[in-house]
Parts: structure tokens; sequence; C-alpha cells
């Protein structure tokens, strides 16, 4: 059965939208801090037009839920409930730190996001298809607290890496090498989505939340 998955992420600075169906994708991204608002939804129409497809033939909306920057997780999930209440389709939230190390599947990530205030959102990723594995909880902290769930070859992926690098590796007895210039991409969401769409792990639109891990502040 073909799958038709609209996706983004608008958790960084970074801002994209792609299409998957069956595996082939078809994907926008731009560097927009602030435009997130100004520059999705023409975005979309750009990869359905691209994909040669329209709204009413999508199957799912995956979007990044984040950790990320409060303003753009609230404008993603928004656009994401906004289509899929429209279209009658479901949603599939996607973590951010996740969708960063999938672009790296076959090796172990630490993803981490510049939270600002001096902290990190951060997660360990290893390989397990079809989707990298989690090593632990989505976390925030400060730099210099990140760790490492064991030994081996590491890759450290994100804004966090590119402000903090030296600090969190000053932090970790094991070498990361750090991969500059990292961004989570909606071609990663559309693949994690589609996954777990077909596995069932879809959402109702109302259930389109971000995922903050700064709870504190947001209460």
């Amino acid at each position: 059965m073909t799958i038709r998955v609209l996706a983004f992420d608008t958790a960084t600075a970074a801002c994209s939208a792609a299409v998957w169906i069956d595996g082939a994708v078809y994907e926008d991204a731009i560097a927009a801090p602030n435009r997130h608002a100004e520059v999705l939804l023409p975005m979309v129409e750009r990869v359905l037009a691209e994909a040669g497809i329209n709204r009413a033939q999508l199957d799912v909306v995956a979007f990044g839920r984040g950790p990320g920057t409060f303003t753009g997780l609230r404008i993603g999930a928004g656009v994401a409930q906004g289509i899929a209440f429209g279209c009658d389709i479901p949603t599939v939230p996607v973590s951010s730190l996740q969708a960063l190390a999938q672009r790296y599947a076959d090796r172990c990530v630490l993803a981490a996001i510049d939270a600002r205030m001096e902290q990190v959102y951060w997660a360990g990723f290893r390989p397990g298809p079809p989707q990298v594995m989690r090593t632990g909880p989505e976390r925030l902290s400060a730099p210099d607290a990140i760790v490492v769930s064991s030994a081996g070859e590491w890759f450290g992926v994100g804004s966090g890496w590119d402000r903090y690098g030296a600090v969190m590796q000053a932090a970790i007895d094991t070498q990361v090498r750090h991969l500059a210039g990292c961004a989570p991409r909606a071609r990663e969401v559309a693949e994690l989505g589609a996954w777990r769409y077909r596995e069932g792990h879809a959402v109702p639109a109302e259930l389109a939340q971000p995922h903050y891990v700064r709870d504190k502040i947001v209460k």
C-alpha cells in the first residue's frame, strides 16, 4: 500500500518541509530564524506540487515535536493540526533529536540542540533498523553535564555541539566526533513518521502537541 506523508520540522532556526511517498522524498529547506510562520505553508505547497499530489491525497502529517524553540514548536504543531483536521487524517509527532540522529542512522550519535540559557537538549542514540534507538531519556542540562551510555565511537550533531562542543567534549571520557552544521530535517521526520504510521502509532490531530522538555518554564 502506498503511503504519502507530509512532514516538517520547525524546532530550530532551520525550517524544512518534505513529502515522502514510499521512500521517494521531495524536500525544501531554508534557514529561517524567527520566520517559520511566514515560510512554512509556502514550503508545504511547494513540496506537494513537486511530488505531484495535493493535501487530499495525504495519509498522515508528521512533524518535529521538539525539543527546540518554543515558538517554532508551537507553529509546527499548529500547522500539523490544521492540515490534519482539514484532511481528516492523523498525525505523527517525531522527536527532533531522533530526526537529527536518524540522518546518521549507522552510527552512535549524541544529538544536542541549543536550549539557550547556557543549556542543551540532548539524547544518545544507537543504530537499530529501521530507526535509531534512544539510549536514555531526552534531557535538558548544562553542556558539561552531558554523558554517553558506553564507550565506543560516537558522533556529536546539532546546534548544541556547534555552540558548546569544546565544553561538552571536555566533560565526556569517550572521544566524540563533532559533525558541524547539522539541524533536524523534514526528510528524516518523514521517514520516521512513515514507519510509525505503518506500526499504528499515529494520533488524532487534537493530540498533536509539542514536547518542550523545559516544562518548568512552559508552566
